[in-house]
């Protein structure tokens, strides 16, 4: 028998906030469709949850606010409601309605990478978070191994690249003036095997 592809149904941002409100589990919405979300891995919630503790205590008597991945984003300029996993916003926060629960202007996002999202990630996200006026800094954080990719806005729309793979390494976020150690950032992370035993290899140094 032929296959029968399934009738799409699109909806519109409201009907999906309605839902998304009352829903148990999270979904992204584009041009009228919503896009379930799988969860995350264990490593991903360990990464993500460094980073969120790193980050809130050096921005705690400040007046800049940091927002685990339960707070939605909403892209105005292309209309993606989305969940990064780490948001940080300072000075007045801008919401899409009273329930501020969808913000409009962070300065810095984080994503913590994996198989089946990092293509989407990097590419198709990485074009909407572009379009948001407020946003300074993009640091994508892999899981399999010490790698943090940052991209800071620079005139003209460029994005500057700064790629940190050392566990020595140290991660400064200008945009809010924090820093980000990678052994703080991997705290009781478990690589894979063939990562975990380049890690113990011994740095050769040049005489």
């Amino acid at each position: 028998m032929e296959a029968t592809a399934l009738k799409k149904t699109f909806i519109t941002a409201e009907e999906y906030l309605a839902r998304e409100r009352a829903a148990e589990y999270k979904s992204e919405y584009h041009n009228g469709e919503i896009f379930a979300m799988a969860g995350a891995s264990r490593p991903h919630n360990l990464i993500a949850g460094n980073i969120y503790a790193k980050l809130h205590a050096q921005l705690e008597h400040r007046s800049c606010n940091i927002y685990p991945s339960d707070m939605r984003l909403k892209v105005s300029a292309t209309g993606l409601y989305t969940y990064p996993d780490v948001m940080v916003v300072c000075g007045e926060e801008q919401f899409d309605d009273d329930e501020e629960d969808t913000l409009l202007n962070p300065i810095l996002i984080v994503e913590v990478l994996s198989k089946s999202t990092e293509r989407h990630v990097r590419g198709g996200k990485f074009e909407h978070y572009s379009k948001l006026d407020s946003l300074q800094e993009y640091l994508l954080v892999a899981q399999n191994r010490p790698r943090l990719e940052l991209f800071t806005k620079q005139s003209a729309g460029r994005w500057l690249l700064a790629e940190f793979e050392s566990l020595d390494d140290v991660v400064k976020l200008t945009s809010i003036n924090c820093e980000l150690a990678l052994k703080a950032v991997y705290l009781k992370v478990n690589f894979p095997k063939a990562e975990a035993a380049k890690l113990q290899e011994p740095v050769q140094r040049s005489r």
